[in-house]
């Protein structure tokens, strides 16, 4: 991948060195949850971790927790040199990288907000990122990548709002009013949009150049955690652990 990938690399691997972490015999597992143990019994049924299209990468490292949403999922076990090492060639490969540095420096007590929220939280956090976005960015007209259901929900009566989506079965829906774009549109929404509100699984999709250097962009989610803590992203994502 990009020189994106090469900066977080060679900034976590830093890190890391300088904690001791590489030199030890450190287990990293990583594991695709399930829906009931991701995000509990939230309120509605309408997000990609329930209708299977993605699943949350989760690494544990030592005494910390950290998740990436991908759509490739499986094991890995291993020391965190290996990981901070391998070649990012896949989404699979991604998310193991994505969710143990989220986890490294969740143990090294860096960043916060490496596991998804549960139950109510999603709407909870789509109350609050309107009182967020309405204090910082009134008015301006916002262009979502990724289509997060109560985010929607709660931004689309507020804002002029576009949504882009990569999955098939959402692209060109009626949902709250607003008609799911696909990635053909990509470039018309960025230059439409005073904002760009990004999920943070770009990152492990390998999109996420698309989006920086053009307009103001805040990430969300749990998944860029530890990469917008260490390029100096803005993030919101209020209701994770």
């Amino acid at each position: 991948m990009g020189d994106i990938y090469d900066e977080i690399r060679q900034k976590i691997f830093k890190i890391c060195k300088h904690q001791d972490l590489l030199a030890q015999p450190v287990r990293v597992r990583a594991r695709a949850l399930t829906t009931e143990e991701a995000i509990g019994n939230p309120e509605a049924d309408d997000f990609p971790l329930q209708k299977g299209k993605e699943r949350l990468m989760q690494a544990e490292f030592l005494n910390a927790a950290g998740q990436a949403f991908t759509d490739q999922f499986g094991d890995f076990e291993g020391i965190l040199e290996d990981v901070l090492q391998m070649p990012l060639e896949n989404n699979f490969r991604r998310a193991v990288f994505v969710s143990t540095i989220n986890a490294s420096l969740r143990h090294t007590n860096q960043v916060n907000g490496t596991v998804h929220c549960r139950d109510s939280g999603p709407g909870q956090c789509a109350v609050e990122l309107v009182h967020y976005l309405k204090a910082g960015h009134g008015g301006l007209k916002i262009a979502q990548i990724g289509f997060q259901p109560r985010m929607v929900e709660f931004l689309a009566p507020e804002f002029p709002l576009r949504v882009l989506d990569l999955d098939p079965d959402n692209i060109g829906d009626q949902k709250f009013n607003i008609t799911i774009e696909g990635p053909e549109n990509t470039e018309d929404a960025i230059d439409w949009a005073d904002l760009l509100f990004v999920t943070g699984t770009t990152i492990v999709n390998g999109t996420i150049e698309n989006f920086l250097g053009r307009k103001p962009v805040i990430f969300y989610g749990t998944t860029i955690a530890g990469a917008a803590h260490l390029m100096n992203w803005d993030r919101f994502c209020a209701r994770s652990t």
